[in-house]
């Protein structure tokens, strides 16, 4: 009886311990499960702080950039518990990468962010185009690249010849080309005293002492077209400048010094003299008038502008002196453009008066006349009438049939990606 009594004490012992053991380990098992999880959701908690560190450094970086705030890079600073190192690369063709990576006790969250400079795309497909004013040439006057104009396109003052080394294309009923030595094909509605390489594509009108390599055919006159940069875009632009401030008065950049500005808009005239530099970082709108002489440079910044053009504007008239020079940011792709709202029609005293060794712009009137002068070398020219003087050269780039310019870096950045990277 007595051994019977044992074996039950035994067998209740071994079951009591038993559920000891397994309570034991059931409460072992919440209790590492609930560190377990307390520890991800401590690691989940930091690694969210090192993404919030990260966005903190890109949002800084952005904020550097949009108000032309001093920076290097990388850079670093802390937040919080953490401390965030920003990376900003170099303009690689209109955009910058910025690199933000957050750290929180060692947990790392890395942001990449992709910022580019909007741009409006202007095609400028000839050497010339010209508006419903025409173009006349004096005696050597060349267009190395192809002419479009809604007027007449003649050799004026009893000159010798014009050249114009590709196509001519004269739209309208009763505009005509005269005095012309053309490299290529040529299309008008009259014609005279021409010599063309090509085909003369003739529409209807009288044809005088004109000789085409290629034979004479007919073809329906040219429409007129519109020229590239509508007034719109014209206002964008200056609407962006005010984002810079405003100078009242006239800015005066006299002597061996140079200056950088942008975007900006002059509400007087603006004059750059005696070989003064002005570094563009932003396009520039001058309600006065713009006068650049005696070896004065006007250039744009490249860490702003990269492969991409920049404008000055001009509600008054723009006069360019013997010796400027007129540049992009020295990357490819990147061109200056120089536009005058001014309707001005007199030679003496025109919407845009270049004269004698410029070097390098763009040229552009909306409603008035172009007089390039002398032995000036431009890259392309556009306005409602141009005037190109004796030996004046325009010389195309084929790269402008894609230009793109922008209104600078005062509002006209923005973000396109903005993705969490390894």
């Amino acid at each position: 009886m007595k051994q019977l009594i044992s074996q039950k004490g035994f067998a209740a012992l071994f079951i009591a311990i038993l559920i000891l053991a397994i309570i034991l380990a059931i409460g072992l098992s919440v209790a590492i499960f609930t560190l377990g999880q307390q520890k991800i959701s401590g690691n989940i908690i930091k690694s969210s702080q090192a993404y919030f560190t990260a966005e903190a450094g890109t949002e800084d970086a952005l904020l550097r950039l949009a108000k032309q705030k001093q920076w290097s890079s990388p850079y670093s600073f802390e937040v919080g518990d953490g401390s965030v190192t920003v990376e900003i690369s170099d303009i690689i063709g209109g955009s910058r990468t910025i690199t933000s990576k957050g750290d929180v006790l060692n947990r790392i969250r890395n942001i990449e962010v992709l910022y580019i400079i909007t741009t409006e795309q202007i095609s400028f497909y000839y050497g010339a185009q010209v508006g419903d004013g025409g173009m006349e040439m004096g005696n050597n006057a060349r267009v190395e690249g192809s002419v479009f104009s809604n007027g007449n396109v003649i050799v004026s003052g009893g000159g010798d010849k014009g050249y114009i080394d590709d196509n001519v294309k004269v739209a309208t009923i009763g505009s005509r080309i005269e005095g012309l030595v053309v490299g290529e094909d040529a299309y008008t509605h009259n014609c005279k005293d021409c010599t063309i390489d090509g085909t003369l594509y003739f529409s209807g009108g009288g044809s005088e002492n004109c000789d085409a390599g290629e034979g004479i055919k007919n073809h329906p006159v040219q429409g007129s077209r519109d020229l590239p940069i509508s007034q719109s875009v014209i206002e964008g632009w200056k609407n962006d400048t005010v984002s810079g401030g405003v100078i009242d008065g006239d800015y005066v950049l006299d002597g061996k010094i140079t200056d950088y500005l942008g975007p900006q808009k002059i509400t007087g005239n603006m004059l750059l003299d005696n070989k003064a530099t002005l570094i563009m970082t932003g396009t520039i709108w001058v309600v006065g008038d713009l006068t650049v002489r005696n070896g004065a440079t006007i250039r744009l910044e490249p860490n702003y502008y990269g492969g991409i053009g920049g404008v000055l504007i001009v509600d008054g008239k723009i006069k360019i002196r013997p010796g400027v020079t007129l540049e992009g940011s020295g990357q490819e792709g990147s061109y200056f453009l120089l536009l005058s709202t001014n309707s001005s029609l007199d030679k003496a005293s025109p919407a845009i008066d270049i004269d004698n060794t410029t070097q390098g712009a763009i040229f552009y009137t909306t409603n008035g006349l172009i007089v390039i002068r002398n032995n000036v070398e431009a890259r392309e020219v556009t306005g409602y009438q141009i005037y190109l003087d004796n030996n004046a050269v325009i010389h195309y780039e084929t790269g402008l049939e894609d230009a793109e310019f922008s209104s600078g870096p005062g509002g006209s950045w923005k973000v396109i990606r903005w993705r969490e990277i390894e």
